[in-house]
């Protein structure tokens, strides 16, 4: 029999869990593994010395790093997830690079900055979510004419895909993020919901909001530091960096093994508003004519100014944007990271000019009477606008919030280089 260590929700685990479940072959998960303590023991570390998970201990001794121990799993006996011939068998093998590589790591490098286990940088964080997206664009491709990566049944590759997705599905990548990529959606909703999947996954629920960032952790313990020489001794600024970047591996591992219940948004404890906000977004999507008459009259019909408030706001540093696709990009990063509010927000962003340097203007409808604390606490661009809140009393700007909203040009004069929504 083979024995996996790991915790219960760790989804390298379950990949090897998942084989099993396909082939027959007899693997159990540990009991009661408690990270940061179980793999701290000297039988553990004679199974992998640097005390990571998952390890799977054999009759025949350890193996470690999640996707051997599926590879071993699979080849005990005789199955189809390596495909039937050897191209099959070489795609397959490609699949799981990309799952790893191109996939898993870029969902980490978004989510583990975000719940505090390393530094958050945001043009780190910019940079993993244009290659998580370069990556599942690529994957909604091949997707849109395969049901699976390798072949017309689910193989290795598609079980390693999977877990990887599942990180990224139910903690970071929520519904907006998501549909851009339609054959992915459509690929992962029907693997985690087949039968050898449902049984070690369990239900899977996407995420409703990016996780807020959170202050980088220290590491719960530290070993006695060998003493340097004279000669040697990094400056303190220099130690000061690699403390505050350095995260300990196996206290990420059980972030992402153990989601902590959400906290009660605040906004959600307020009385309930009769601007429904879900109503707006739906009459905003689906009035293609008459937008005016329709989407303009419904919102203002519908427009609740003691649940809700309006503020336009204006970029500080225009004078930068003298280059069209920077300034468009520029604009969509802070949409992207404005997810954490989609929930209680709308949003409407101009960039106006034929010529640079471009103007960038927004306006945006939000849960309450201010401006959401968290929104301005997590979200960094917040810094970058000036805000001032609409005065709804004044026909003039009552009437700039229509416009704003129907992308009516000219726009105070000038042509509209690209208008964006956030909804």
């Amino acid at each position: 029999m083979q024995i996996i260590h790991a915790g219960s929700t760790n989804k390298n685990a379950m990949k090897a869990l998942i084989v099993a479940e396909y082939t027959g072959v007899k693997v159990e998960l540990v009991k009661d593994f408690q990270m940061g303590v179980s793999n701290k023991t000297p039988e553990f570390l004679s199974m992998n010395p640097i005390a990571k998970v998952p390890v799977l201990e054999t009759p025949d001794g350890s193996v470690f790093e999640s996707n051997a121990i599926a590879r071993y799993v699979a080849r005990l006996t005789d199955n189809t997830l390596f495909g039937s011939s050897l191209i099959d068998y070489g795609r397959i093998e490609q699949w799981i690079d990309f799952a790893t590589l191109e996939i898993d790591s870029n969902i980490l490098r978004w989510f583990i900055p975000r719940i505090g286990f390393a530094v958050y940088l945001p043009p780190a964080e910019e940079a993993a979510i244009s290659s998580l997206k370069r990556a599942l664009a690529a994957l909604n491709t091949h997707l849109a004419s395969n049901t699976y990566l390798v072949g017309h049944f689910a193989t290795l590759a598609d079980i390693i895909m999977t877990c990887n997705l599942v990180l990224g599905f139910s903690r970071i990548m929520t519904k907006s993020f998501t549909s851009e990529f339609p054959h992915v959606e459509r690929y992962f909703w029907t693997m985690v919901n087949q039968p050898n999947f449902l049984k070690i996954v369990g239900e899977v629920k996407q995420a409703e909001s990016v996780p807020p960032v959170q202050s980088a952790k220290k590491p719960s313990e530290t070993k006695e530091p060998v003493k340097p020489t004279v000669k040697d001794a990094p400056k303190e600024e220099d130690k000061k960096v690699v403390k505050e970047q350095v995260a300990k591996p196996e206290a990420a591992e059980e972030a992402v093994e153990a989601p902590k219940p959400k906290a009660k948004n605040p906004l959600d404890l307020l009385p309930p508003s009769k601007m429904v906000l879900d109503d707006w977004k739906r009459l905003y999507s689906n009035t293609k004519t008459n937008f005016r008459e329709v989407a303009i009259k419904g919102f203002w019909d519908m427009y609740d100014p003691e649940g809700y408030s309006l503020w336009f706001c204006d970029y500080k540093y225009n004078e930068e944007n003298t280059v069209s696709f920077v300034t468009m990009n520029k604009v969509g990063g802070f949409l992207q990271r404005m997810d954490l509010a989609r929930k209680y927000a709308f949003g409407k962003m101009l960039i106006i000019g034929s010529e640079p340097p471009f103007k960038v203007k927004g306006l945006w409808l939000f849960r309450g009477k201010e401006i959401p604390k968290f929104v301005l606490d997590e979200c960094y661009d917040m810094e970058l606008y000036e805000w001032k809140q609409v005065d709804i009393t004044d026909e003039a700007q009552k009437e700039r919030v229509s416009q704003m909203i129907e992308d009516y040009e000219p726009f105070e004069g000038e042509s509209l280089l690209d208008a964006k929504c956030f909804k």
